[in-house]
């Protein structure tokens, strides 16, 4: 088991989507229904889960095999944007043992907020809708600042709005580019292996600082239980 983390930190930031809430079940419904509209059977969700964390982009490839750089790509990708912001929190909540880690975090003191690629405006309500906008110091999205993770700058934004240095920050994330944006803004970094990771590197060789499979691992990394 990895030691705590010392010194605790000032600020923990979570990216939103299979890290701080399992997303997943609202972001497949969308490219389920395109599929269904076109004759095409619903996908479980255990197979579109691994790319919920990269968006359309990733979803739009899986479910209806389409890429950017493919004609009607533009078309399809706002019929899905439009759906999701329809029903953006309809099974969405928090990871079990995240309402701990957020509790732990306000009794000590420690700034916390998000940090992620999905858009502003669907940051802020999911947030709100979860009942931790309030309490959180930061709630980015990738076009929060000029360029989106692993670019550090939404990191190091969330570190001005908290007002403490990214030394002395924490960056939790279920995505290789969630570490490489922490470890490029200075960040210690916590790889989310319980998080939809990805199709590609397995969460071990991301470089991480740290390796959790579960939320309440945070707890004794970050040391809240004293």
């Amino acid at each position: 088991m990895t030691a705590p983390f010392t010194p605790r930190p000032l600020a923990v930031f979570f990216d939103l989507d299979g890290t701080l809430a399992d997303t997943a079940a609202d972001l497949a419904a969308p490219v389920n229904a395109m599929r269904q509209e076109r004759g095409l059977p619903a996908l479980p969700l255990d197979v579109l889960r691994p790319f919920a964390s990269h968006g359309a982009r990733g979803l739009l490839g899986q479910g209806l095999g389409v890429r950017p750089e493919d004609g009607g790509y533009e078309t399809l990708r706002l019929d899905f944007l439009a759906r999701y912001e329809a029903a953006m929190v309809v099974h969405t909540r928090l990871f079990d043992g995240m309402h701990e880690v957020l509790a732990g975090l306000d009794t000590h003191g420690i700034r916390w907020g998000v940090v992620s690629n999905k858009v502003e405006r669907y940051v802020r309500p999911i947030m709100a809708a979860l009942g931790v906008l309030d309490r959180s110091v930061s709630a980015i999205g990738g076009d929060t600042t000029p360029h989106p993770k692993p670019h550090p700058a939404p990191l190091l934004h969330a570190a001005q709005l908290a007002g403490v240095q990214p030394q002395d920050c924490i960056y939790v994330g279920d995505d290789l580019r969630d570490i490489e944006a922490g470890r490029a803004a200075g960040m210690r970094t916590i790889a989310a292996g319980y998080g939809f990771c990805g199709d590609g590197l397995a969460p071990i060789h991301w470089g991480a600082d740290a390796l959790i499979h579960a939320p309440v691992e945070l707890q004794g990394l970050l040391q809240l239980r004293n």
